[in-house]
């Protein structure tokens, strides 16, 4: 921590719950702070248990801890812990998120179903934190669903800049489908590229169908840019059939790789010659030569020092 920033705020913690760790840890060498220490585990019958294991009182804390896969026991902990970090007289409680789960449902499609998007950020908010800071959401609107300021970081800068280190020619992005559309149309104004749309329906959860393609992809490097990647299903599907038109080299790219079921099987076998992933979500990059990494913990840096120096990070919105 540099002397600017204890003169002008005091000083602040970082904690981590069982989720990413290593995100944590990298954030906290970028900003030269220790990691705060914490005792996040379970009693015998599946219960967490959290003890903070410092003063904590009037001090600024961030409790960094997306809420990926064990899901409920991930949110559990983030929970836990800022009630804890609330009981023990913290003066603001930061909520860093880096992949916000449950976002998928942010509306009702069908009677009688719950909007979890909306109930997870209750529970977030009545956990004790204070603002949230998080990376690429599921769908933009859920940032209304908080009574309490939210930052909505994006991973697109990691990736562009992984990107622009290769030489590709020839080459658009394509949006998954229409509800990524903004996502892939500014990807694309970044890099300067084309755009090609694929025309998705869902019939069920976890199950794509693709019925057009708007745009071409004959001859050329197609980008396919979406927010998470589970199952892949969707994923391969759109890379098999800009393959059959002609796409000359499939590279995707997805800021959260949750990799459900057989996800990384899956794309071993798809025509995608390489899938990039930001380590919002921990992510076993040996299970498949096609994985690689990009790290978002300089941009998660960068929103806490400005956070908590009370400057702006709005640039870091773009």
């Amino acid at each position: 921590m540099t002397p600017e920033m204890t003169k002008k705020r005091g000083t602040f913690k970082i904690f981590t719950g069982n989720a990413n760790p290593e995100l944590a840890k990298k954030i906290c060498n970028i900003l030269g702070v220790p990691l705060s220490e914490a005792k996040v585990q379970k009693f015998a019958d599946g219960e967490i248990d959290a003890h903070i294991l410092e003063n904590v009182r009037g001090e600024d804390c961030y409790v960094v801890q997306p809420t990926c896969p064990p899901v409920n026991d991930n949110l559990m902990e983030l929970l836990i812990m800022m009630d804890a970090l609330r009981r023990a007289s913290a003066g603001r409680i930061t909520a860093v998120i880096p992949y916000y789960g449950y976002a998928r449902a942010d509306r009702k499609p069908a009677p009688r179903v719950a909007i979890t998007a909306k109930l997870v950020a209750n529970l977030i908010t009545e956990a004790g934190a204070n603002r949230v800071i998080t990376i690429d959401l599921h769908a933009a609107q859920i940032q209304g669903f908080f009574d309490i300021p939210l930052d909505h970081l994006y991973a697109r800068p990691a990736v562009l800049e992984y990107i622009k280190n290769r030489n590709f020619s020839n080459t658009v992005v394509v949006s998954p489908d229409v509800g990524s559309v903004e996502r892939a149309r500014s990807f694309a104004k970044k890099l300067d590229m084309g755009l090609v749309i694929i025309d998705k329906r869902r019939p069920r959860p976890n199950e794509a169908v693709v019925y057009n393609i708007i745009g071409d992809v004959k001859d050329k490097t197609c980008f396919i840019f979406d927010d998470l990647v589970d199952t892949a299903g969707t994923l391969c599907q759109v890379a098999a059939s800009i393959k059959e038109k002609g796409a000359a080299k499939i590279i995707a790219a997805a800021s959260h790789g949750v990799l459900s079921r057989d996800a990384v099987d899956r794309i071993d076998r798809s025509p995608i010659e390489e899938l990039i992933l930001s380590d919002t979500i921990p992510v076993n990059a040996s299970k498949s030569a096609k994985i690689k990494i990009v790290s978002v913990a300089p941009l998660l840096a960068e929103a806490i020092k400005r956070n908590h120096m009370g400057e702006s990070i709005s640039e870091l919105f773009s």
